[in-house]
């Protein structure tokens, strides 16, 4: 069933790309600094492989992602959990602004006439959207800041110099040991997990804000209400494609391999999780990853939404002062 998921809005009141753009990065940096633990955790649970333990270590290797973090907070400080933070942080401002301006800008291709967008429209924005961020901003990211959480270094012990020392130097490490595209190692299967993410992630979030509207009978929805609805619409992304992303972790954990091909990296990287791990490897994570990306989510929208709206409204007073002066001069 095809169902208008926006309003339309007319020409005046319609936020402008630059809108979208300083709101989506806003956004992208309350995420960053509230959900990183939660990523630390994940990855870590994605590249624990148990059958390179000695049957001592692997019994007594934690379990549940709560087991993880305080493993990590014990062994190497509580500040380990943040690992990778800088390479999250430099890129998470540019890639939330492009994953919202380029939505805007796709959905608004996709309206019809009258400016109303179908649920088709909406989920092929998001596809675009999230194949946009993947290859300008998150598949780099994602490499360097993979690196740093993979380091099992103490972050309370000055003498335990780990490999990479930050997000610049382990970008500068990885390009001078393994070159340029190494950055771009896993970009198909990143930009099918944030294609996919965002499609799953905008549909259900633009459909509960429609409903959420019309039962309401109301234009703007209170940001509680924002946070609720981006975080089960958040957590809907990790649940269809656990697999891609652990693969995905697991290719960019690992150097390069001269001669190589990504496709051959692909198979032999699922050959490996699924004849020595089992088929459950591929959803190890999965609950710190819907623990990350749901409340992630939740901020993200709730953050977007408040900032978009005081952007409006910052953009509308100089208009309306002006619209102002123009009615008291012509009845002075």
């Amino acid at each position: 069933m095809e169902r208008s998921s926006s309003m339309p809005q007319t020409k005046s009141n319609k936020p402008t790309l630059t809108t979208h753009l300083f709101a989506g990065g806003a956004a992208g940096l309350a995420e960053a600094m509230c959900c990183h633990p939660l990523d630390t955790i994940k990855v870590r649970m994605q590249l624990k492989n148990s059958r390179r333990l000695s049957p001592e270590a692997a019994k007594a290797a934690p379990k549940s992602f709560l087991g993880v973090g305080q493993r990590i907070v014990q062994r190497e400080g509580v500040l380990a959990l943040y690992k990778g933070l800088g390479a999250v942080v430099t890129g998470i401002v540019p890639k939330m602004a492009i994953r919202f301006s380029s939505f805007e800008l796709y959905k608004s291709w996709l309206a019809d006439a009258e400016g109303n967008v179908s649920t088709s429209a909406v989920f092929l924005a998001g596809l675009g959207a999230g194949t946009t961020e993947a290859v300008a901003v998150v598949t780099p990211m994602d490499v360097i800041k993979i690196r740093l959480q993979a380091q099992r270094h103490s972050t309370v012990d000055p003498m335990d110099i780990p490999k990479y020392r930050n997000a610049m130097h382990a970008a500068f490490t990885i390009v001078k040991e393994e070159g340029f595209m190494t950055l771009y190692k896993g970009v198909t299967l990143t930009a099918l997990r944030q294609a996919t993410n965002q499609a799953v992630n905008f549909t259900f979030y633009q459909e509960f804000k429609r409903i959420a509207r019309n039962l309401q009978n109301l234009d703007e929805l209170p940001s509680y209400q924002h946070l609720v609805l981006g975080g089960v619409s958040g957590a809907m992304g990790p649940l269809s494609n656990a697999p891609i992303d652990t693969i995905k972790t697991r290719i960019q954990k690992a150097p390069s391999v001269p001669g190589e091909s990504g496709w051959s990296r692909f198979v032999n990287v699922t050959r490996e999780i699924a004849h020595k791990e089992g088929y459950k490897a591929f959803y190890r994570g999965i609950t710190p990853r819907i623990l990350r990306v749901a409340p992630g989510q939740a901020i993200t929208f709730m953050v977007y939404e408040k900032v978009r709206s005081w952007i409006d409204v910052w953009n509308a007073a100089p208009a309306k002062s002006e619209h102002v002066h123009l009615e008291n001069k012509k009845y002075a």
